[in-house]
């Protein structure tokens, strides 16, 4: 009897540890069970072209941009992102394809004696699935996702053409340390001996990590003009300020936030070409951030969901993320409220447990009306607690209610939205995986 795809869904997330489920629980350090993984499946990792990106924030949004550019090329582009928000396949494409379902079912019928045996995480058996799936069809070059961290990350058995590193902000302090500086190390991990890399954001207090990192792995140079530089500080580029994208002042991405990201990955894309050997016009560019949503299947990221009321979804969950959604809502309300001087902005906010929950919460703009609730995750927050915790923070916000189903917290939002009104749905991955559906 052949097994069907759900039932191979149901063994994933059932017999293996899952983050996205579980929390820290699921979590392994380390990369022994991923190198006999991999060994079992004859190295797929040594067979790949990668590109190899981390970061506390934006590695999603800059891994499509990266990818888009080289799908425009004409390049073949295996692309392995982390969490799916609905189809659980969104994290293995092909120029933009989902991974075939039959391919899944195939995988983990073939190699499910070695898996009971192994016990890997979710994770491990995820990636091991996608790099796989990309030998046997012979993508020109791989994109792939840190799942979390860097240094002890799954994906880091990659010795890639290139390293990026997005940012560094405070996120899953449990594992990767609670201050800017040991955050940045752990991340600092992926870059590897005489491997390009390009730093997207850096501060005072990141900075020396990565020049040390850089220094130890023969990738330092006296500056950025020097022959043997091989490490590039985007923020330090300003390709932006110069105009060096001339042909591409439009991205289908359209947040605030999201010029940081194409930055990063304007400067990647120069150092894939430049010092990787890898021909890229800057057409191909151009026209791959032009229409990154399109050529990759990126949702979540600034989506316009519906226009009366406008409605807006994010994936930004933690307070580095939040601080440019809540700047950006600002200023959305504002700009409404010149068309129609009653314009409300509503939130449907839902988050996971292990957040820096406070901080997100303090960020968000008083003058909304929110809806409360929890992602269908065991790891949410319930939706009672979230509430209870603006309320300590905001005693007189008198404008918010819980909801322990997402779906009725939008459809109250829904419900009581004027015309010319704002909602946004943000918070968790999760919570906006699981509204999409709504609109689809």
């Amino acid at each position: 009897m052949s097994t069907s795809y759900q039932q191979t869904l149901e063994y994933l997330y059932t017999s293996q540890p899952a983050f996205h489920q579980i929390g820290a629980a699921a979590y392994k350090p380390g990369l022994d069970n991923t190198l006999a993984l991999m060994q079992h499946l004859g190295n797929p990792h040594n067979q790949l072209r990668a590109v190899h990106i981390a970061g506390t924030n934006g590695k999603g949004s800059t891994s499509h941009l990266i990818a888009a550019a080289l799908q425009a090329q004409g390049y073949k582009v295996g692309l392995f992102t982390s969490p799916h928000l609905v189809d659980f396949r969104e994290r293995i494409r092909i120029n933009g394809q989902m991974i075939p379902e039959q391919q899944v079912v195939d995988f983990v019928d073939d190699n499910r004696p070695f898996l009971d045996q192994l016990r890997p995480s979710f994770f491990e058996t995820t990636m091991a699935l996608a790099f796989w799936y990309f030998v046997q069809q012979q993508v020109d070059i791989a994109v792939v996702e840190v799942g979390l961290g860097g240094r002890l990350d799954s994906t880091n058995v990659l010795t890639p053409l290139l390293g990026v590193i997005t940012n560094i902000g405070i996120d899953h302090t449990e594992f990767l340390g609670d201050t800017l500086p040991q955050i940045a190390a752990e991340k600092a991990g992926i870059i590897k001996r005489n491997v390009p890399c390009v730093i997207g954001e850096v501060n005072e207090d990141t900075y020396p990590v990565f020049e040390e990192r850089a220094r130890v792995c023969n990738i330092w140079g006296e500056g950025p003009e020097t022959t043997n530089c091989r490490i590039w500080f985007a923020n330090q580029c300003g390709y932006m300020r110069k105009r060096r994208l001339k042909e591409a002042p439009h991205c289908q991405l359209v947040g605030d936030y999201q010029q940081n990201n194409l930055q990063t990955a304007f400067v990647a894309l120069q150092a894939l070409r430049n010092v990787c050997g890898i021909p890229l016009s800057v057409q191909s560019i151009a026209e791959g951030f032009a229409r990154v949503v399109d050529l990759t299947g990126l949702r979540g990221r600034w989506e316009t969901l519906s226009l009366q009321p406008l409605t807006i979804c994010d994936t930004g969950h933690n307070s580095h993320g939040i601080r440019y959604v809540a700047e950006q809502l600002t200023s959305l309300l504002a700009h409404q409220r010149q068309q129609s001087e009653s314009a409300t902005l509503h939130i449907i906010l839902g988050m996971v447990n292990d957040k820096d929950i406070n901080q997100v919460l303090a960020l968000l703009p008083d003058d909304a009306t929110y809806y409360f609730t929890q992602p269908n995750t065991p790891r949410a927050l319930p939706s009672d607690q979230l509430y209870n915790r603006w309320k300590n923070l905001h005693p007189h916000h008198s404008s918010s209610a819980f909801y322990l189903a997402a779906t009725d917290a939008l459809t109250q939002a829904q419900h009581l939205a004027q015309p010319t009104d704002i909602i946004f749905i943000g918070g968790s991955n999760y919570l906006v995986g699981e509204l999409l559906s709504n609109y689809q």
